[in-house]
């Protein structure tokens, strides 16, 4: 695996505004289920359109695997517009599929008006006049729409369009490939395009076994790292080139190369996804099937989204919610492309891991303790190896050399028959599961008997050996021969990579084996809870404090004791029921910020401040000319951790609940995490893992432990509330939530809500 260079790992999160929305209208996940699928395996459906289960927000549950055999591995196909004149960029194409037909045994037809034959094959004037019916047919044509009409009679199942100017252009050519789109749904035939090109037609090497890595690309270019890897010995076995995604989609190749057998990684270049919730389907899919996926997904920058939708036409979504849906469904994002392939590589080849712990084994103390530096800050786990062990290990390695992990042998034992018991001797240790050896520089002979030692050993074990290769060079034999020679050492050229390919690698297989996919438990059927608040809605309006909290107690979210008063006296008889001390807040339909217009009051104890503060909101109320709905006198909550909790809209998956700090914390530190539905309990836990200030929720500095099982109650509430009036609530923000010291709940003291 040949690194070349590192992209730091940075995110740009932007505040996220707590609402909640219907999301987009489901697009069709298209697709006939394979032979290899079955009708009955989880996640499948039938039909083109694959809805055959649907949540309670009336998007699918499940998606069809598109039989994609026919496509990679036609037995006819058919060349529209091709070409043999010199010159003539369709001459190039066409001589180019020839050869692929020939590879792949698939007979080739030329189709033109124009000529009688094409490189000696007789061309046929139209579709029609084919002699058989064929499996794929690729448009050399400037505007493949009027084509597909005659494809479809013709009772073509793939077609490939290469033509630009389409959504990638702007409004008009948006248009015109809506229309593409629509002919093409009507048509039954599976498009691929259009501005894609002819990736899918390599060649690819087929000398080489073991598991393969699948490509899906959204730009060519950006595929050829992972594709040349194949030069280094690894095996790659499908290339999808996706271009703008008129109909075949980027989860479609995801779901079709997650029920491969042969494909042990899928690698993928991502600009914009066509619709969130088939990728989600499709990552659900590899996450079952335990075949993981890593991702390039540009957008993180506005820059990068704007200079993405100019390429192929596609929509980004905000960063931290794509971010949030790879995460929750097991897809390791990357930055780099020299990560993409190294990462994509190693999990592609190396075996389940036996144990986590990394032993890091090196000639120079100095390369040992820099990288057990960057590895343990990544998170990767070094134990320290037993006393007995280090006694073993000492027989061969002089005793002032720390042999506890990182390993340091001073260089002399590699050179001779000391350093294969050595290696031998650390992978016999049952806390290690990964031997790292980094060799920053070629130092003959004592790198070359290394180098062998490590493919020998790595040869003898279930465990996995990594080594970097730190040479600038290249070209050495111990590099170029005896480690990318080998199938059973992973070799990286830089630290950063095998970091971040290790990692991956002890990430997806703890994932994978607790993996409970969200789409079976996922609310089928409105809950009671929705008629109820149903009726609390106002079209187009934003509800008072009062009725906000009422939508929330429908659906079983804890509020505080309150009364809504519109009087002085009625706020001292309330006050009694309530029971002091207690709080005075302003209650009114477009009423969001009160404390900033000191219309809260705090820590009343007597009706003689109850009255007085009726009448002090109410002044400030008139002066400030807002519309009350009266004042609310509600129970004074215990001191807890103040968290947020609410929904904000995605253009790609819809509504999504984010949670994070709440009070005006929300605001400065901007610590929150998003949860893209549908969600578990495991993964509204994993969502406030990821908060900065997740320590506050444990207790700090004498603070109990709060009630972290009462907020992740809360989360998976507003996630049902947002499933299920994602059609008539348009915002929500429950700020702050107090959650109460263990075993005491979370209430809710705030709720903002605004109606479609």
């Amino acid at each position: 695996m040949l690194g070349s260079t590192h992209g730091t790992l940075t995110t740009h999160s932007r505040p996220a505004r707590v609402v909640a929305c219907g999301g987009p209208t489901p697009q069709a996940v298209h697709g006939t289920a394979g032979p290899e699928q079955g009708s009955g395996a989880p996640g499948t459906g039938g039909g083109r359109d694959g809805t055959g289960d649907l949540d309670v927000s009336g998007r699918p549950l499940s998606a069809a695997v598109p039989d994609l055999d026919r496509f990679f591995r036609p037995r006819s196909v058919a060349v529209i517009g091709a070409s043999d004149s010199e010159g003539r960029p369709h001459t190039g194409i066409t001589r180019r599929l020839i050869d692929w037909a020939e590879r792949v045994g698939a007979r080739l037809h030329p189709v033109n008006p124009g000529r009688t034959s094409v490189f000696g094959l007789a061309c046929h004037t139209s579709v029609s006049d084919l002699p058989e019916q064929v499996d794929l047919a690729v448009l050399l044509v400037a505007d493949p729409l009027p084509v597909i009409e005659e494809l479809a009679d013709a009772k073509v199942k793939f077609a490939v369009a290469f033509a630009a100017g389409f959504a990638e252009t702007g409004a008009d050519g948006a248009a015109a490939q809506e229309r593409l789109a629509a002919a093409v749904a009507r048509s039954g035939i599976r498009l691929l395009g259009p501005n894609t090109n002819l990736n899918a037609f390599e060649t690819f090497r087929e000398d080489l076994d073991g598991p393969a890595i699948a490509l899906i690309t959204q730009s060519g270019h950006q595929g050829r790292p992972v594709f040349a890897l194949q030069e280094l010995g690894i095996r790659l076995s499908h290339w999808a080139p996706t271009g703008n995604e008129a109909d075949l989609e980027t989860a479609d190749f995801l779901s079709y190369f997650a029920s491969r057998p042969e494909v042990g990684a899928i690698a993928a270049y991502v600009e914009g996804l066509k619709d969130g919730r088939s990728f989600l389907l499709a990552a659900d899919r590899a996450a079952r099937n335990k075949v993981p996926v890593v991702a390039v997904k540009v957008g993180r920058t506005e820059t990068g989204a704007r200079t993405a939708a100019s390429h192929t036409g596609k929509l980004t979504g905000a960063d931290e919610v794509v971010d949030a849906a790879m995460r929750q469904f097991g897809v390791v994002r990357v930055d780099g492309l020299d990560e993409l392939q190294d990462t994509a590589a190693l999990l592609a080849r190396a075996r389940p891991p036996a144990a986590e712990g990394v032993a890091v084994y090196s000639i120079s103390g100095g390369t040992g303790a820099h990288f057990a530096d960057l590895a343990t800050a990544a998170g990767l786990r070094l134990p320290t190896l037993g006393e007995e062990r280090q006694r073993e290990l000492h027989q061969w390695i002089p005793d002032y050399l720390n042999v506890a992990n990182p390993i340091d042998n001073g260089g002399h034992p590699v050179g001779d028959w000391r350093g294969r018991k050595i290696i031998d001797a650390i992978l016999a240790d049952p806390s290690v599961g990964v031997l790292i050896c980094p060799i920053t520089g070629p130092f003959p002979p004592m790198s070359d008997k290394l180098a062998q030692d490590l493919v020998y050993a790595a040869e003898q074990t279930d465990k996995l050996v990594c080594v970097v290769w730190g040479s600038p060079v290249g070209t050495e034999d111990a590099y170029r021969r005896t480690l990318l020679g080998s199938s059973r050492v992973a070799t990286f050229r830089t630290f950063a990579n095998c970091i971040t390919a290790v990692r991956a690698h002890l990430e997806h297989h703890r994932f994978t084996a607790s993996y409970r996919s969200p789409f079976d438990e996922a609310p089928r059927t409105p809950s009671p809870s929705a008629r109820k608040a149903r009726a609390l809605l106002r079209p187009g309006e934003q509800l008072s404090e009062h009725a906000g909290k009422q939508l929330l107690r429908a659906y079983g979210i804890r509020v505080p004791r309150e009364q809504l008063v519109t009087s002085a006296a009625g706020a001292v008889r309330a006050a009694a029921q309530v029971g002091y001390p207690l709080v005075m807040k302003a209650s009114g339909p477009r009423l969001a910020h009160k404390s900033e217009l000191g219309l809260v009051r705090v820590g009343l104890t007597s009706a003689s401040q109850v009255r007085d503060a009726y009448r002090e909101l109410t002044d400030i109320a008139r002066y400030e000319d807002v519309a009350l709905d009266g004042v609310l006198v509600c129970q004074l909550v215990e001191p807890g951790v103040e968290m947020v909790v609410g929904v904000t809209p995605d253009p790609l998956f819809g509504p999504t609940v984010t949670v994070g700090l709440g009070g005006v914390l929300v605001e400065v530190l901007r610590d929150t995490a998003v949860a893209v539905p549908p969600f578990g309990e495991d993964q509204a836990r994993a969502a406030l893992g990821r908060l900065r200030g997740r320590a506050l929720l444990d207790g700090v500095r004498g603070a109990p432990p709060a009630d972290t099982d009462a907020l992740v109650e809360v989360m998976l509430r507003v996630q049902r509330m947002a499933l299920e009036l994602g059609d008539q609530l348009a915002e929500l923000d429950i700020n702050p939530l107090v959650v109460l010291p263990k075993g005491q709940g979370a209430v809710a003291l705030d709720a903002l809500a605004v109606c479609h």
